[in-house]
């Protein structure tokens, strides 16, 4: 019986790797609250041996022999000492590591390296006004574009819309479970200054006045923001993450912080399983699971959520909502609870294309705070044509579509077709984006390491396998080796998604479900996307995704703009009591 087999070794293996064996640590002080309790401090591990480094590298993938184990075994007990040394440090929940990603630096000779003073803002479609309704509800389901054009017509005031959003999301919320906190008195304090402004004819532009709901991961100073999370469900920031603040300038209305999965996974919280509309038997999908909800039931005017594996498209599909995913560090994530620090991004769920650019209008542009936001400027003409336009599409993921999904796929290629577009079937680059993926959890683990060694990760909600907490677990045995090398087969795949938009073959943009596999490839690289509902199989909505080269978010806004514009999928609603 080999040394790796053997019982004594693997008791070995659970006494000394150091892996298995929680630290004794300071608890770093949280953003109003405390850090999850420690419990009682354990002993560091001593005496590593190289029959415990046998049983070790099986995790690792390596196979060294006993003589080059036992080489190593003394820089190991340093490696492990040093550890424990950085363990010891306080490290603030918000504070970024000493790297980055800038998909921007892939593209700089394409692009302008800064826009002028002079560049021009984004030009929203104009919409027709209409007539005063008899009952304020029945604009419940309007665009932020309409809504916006009967405020600025005195038809009712944002003190009515907030009042009438805050009922509808009280009532709904018993069934969707989509709401971590009301906001109401500092809604109402907003609406009764957006009135004010409003009456002065200071006209701060399309989303002044307009009731929205904004993820549970960001920052909102004296109010709870809990990550969805029972561990940290007490936490009250003492700031507003640059999201709030850049709503706050723009106008828009506040009136709740709509439900995350715990620690943005799924659309599984500490309260609850938050619910789709259109069959509160089902989850809405995560982790802006509230968002989408919200966003569906005609709760909220628009919600801001993020993204770092498909937490803004695939509840937006789920829920039918259009969910628009900008390109990263398009938009700040300073004051958000980090997932993945090169992967996470801020974007928009709302009910119509449009709506979702006037969102990114006001989130996009650097702050100072977070140094991988780009200064590019984004404008969108409102543009919804594809006439002579190359759009790929996905060739094995349409073929692939289940049989309730794939007549309204395919019928959505021919929406396509017919509007002008010459059609390209086409394919991913072949390198493992889900494995990419999974080991680049390791920063998940990196960001929760306290939680994870606390024992405060037992505290989650979920307790089934592909749950946050247990990922957390598993990602402590991911190697740094490893990791780097991930990150270095990531810029192979940047580059490879970045050459299907450049030369003789390149496409516009290209098509793919919502479901598609090429959400985790484009995450990964950084490029932007949108979905919009194409249909529905089962009673249940089925979205259509663009995706389009980087800080190219015009080009998928025309293209899902040119469906929406020719079908009425985005105008059926869910019935909600």
């Amino acid at each position: 019986m080999t040394i790796s087999k053997s019982s004594r070794g693997r008791r070995a293996f659970l006494k000394n790797v150091p892996l298995t064996i929680a630290a004794a640590v300071a608890a770093p002080k949280m953003l109003g609250a405390q850090a999850p309790s420690a419990p009682a401090a354990a002993t560091t591990p001593t005496g590593i041996t190289a029959e415990s480094l046998g049983i070790a590298q099986q995790i690792v993938g390596v196979n060294l022999p006993l003589p080059e184990r036992e080489q190593a075994r003394s820089l190991v007990q340093n490696n492990l000492a040093n550890v424990e040394a950085i363990r010891k440090v306080s490290v603030p929940l918000e504070l970024e590591p000493a790297f980055s990603f800038h998909p921007f630096h892939s593209i700089r000779p394409a692009v302008p390296s800064k826009p002028t003073a002079a560049s021009p803002r984004s030009t929203p479609r104009a919409v027709t006004l209409r007539a005063k309704p008899a009952n304020l509800e029945d604009v419940a389901f309007e665009s932020v574009a309409q809504l916006g054009a009967r405020l600025r017509a005195r038809q009712f005031t944002s003190t009515d819309l907030t009042k009438m959003y805050l009922s509808r999301l009280k009532r709904a919320d018993a069934a969707l479970f989509c709401v971590v906190t009301f906001t109401e008195a500092l809604a109402l304090e907003q609406a009764a200054q957006a009135d004010k402004e409003i009456r002065a004819g200071k006209w701060r532009g399309p989303l002044h006045g307009i009731p929205y709901g904004i993820k549970d991961l960001f920052a909102t100073k004296d109010i709870l923001t809990t990550w969805g999370a029972k561990p940290y469900s007490t936490r009250v920031p003492d700031y507003d993450a640059t999201a709030v603040v850049r709503m706050r300038e723009a106008g828009a209305v506040m009136i709740a912080k709509l439900s995350t999965g715990e620690l943005a996974v799924g659309d599984i919280w500490f309260r609850a399983t938050t619910r789709n509309p259109w069959n509160p038997e089902r989850g809405s999908s995560g982790s802006s699971a509230g968002p989408a909800s919200a966003s569906s039931a005609g709760l909220v005017g628009f919600a801001v959520g993020t993204e770092t594996g498909g937490s803004i498209i695939s509840p937006a599909s789920t829920c039918g909502v259009v969910g628009l995913r900008p390109t990263y560090g398009r938009s700040s994530r300073f004051g958000c609870m980090t997932l993945r620090w090169t992967l996470d991004k801020v974007g928009a769920l709302a009910r119509t294309v449009a709506d979702t650019a006037l969102v990114l209008e006001a989130l996009h542009g650097p702050d100072g705070k977070d140094e991988t936001v780009v200064d590019l400027p984004f404008v969108w003409n409102g543009a919804a044509s594809v006439k002579g336009k190359r759009l790929g599409y996905i060739e094995r993921e349409f073929t692939a579509a289940n049989a309730a999904s794939k007549p309204l796929l395919d019928a959505a290629l021919e929406t396509y077709r017919r509007a002008g577009a010459t059609l390209v079937p086409m394919s991913m680059p072949d390198l493992p984006a889900n494995a990419l993926y999974a080991i680049l959890n390791a920063e998940a683990g990196a960001m929760f390491d306290e939680l994870v060694r606390s024992g405060g990760i037992n505290e989650m909600a979920d307790k089934g396998t592909n749950g946050r907490a247990n990922q957390l677990r598993a990602s402590r045995f991911i190697s740094a080796v490893d990791y780097i090398r991930a990150q270095r087969v990531r810029t192979l795949l940047l580059q490879q998604v970045n050459a299907l938009f450049a030369g003789p073959s390149a496409v516009h943009a290209f098509l793919a479900p919502s479901s598609s596999g090429s959400v985790t490839a484009c995450n990964l690289t950084g490029h932007p996307a949108i979905t919009v509902p194409c249909g529905f199989a089962n009673g249940l909505p089925v979205g259509l995704m663009v995706t389009g080269p980087l800080y190219e978010e015009a080009r998928i806004l025309d293209v899902a703009a040119a469906f929406e514009s020719a079908t009425e999928f985005h105008t059926k609603h869910p019935a909600v009591s």
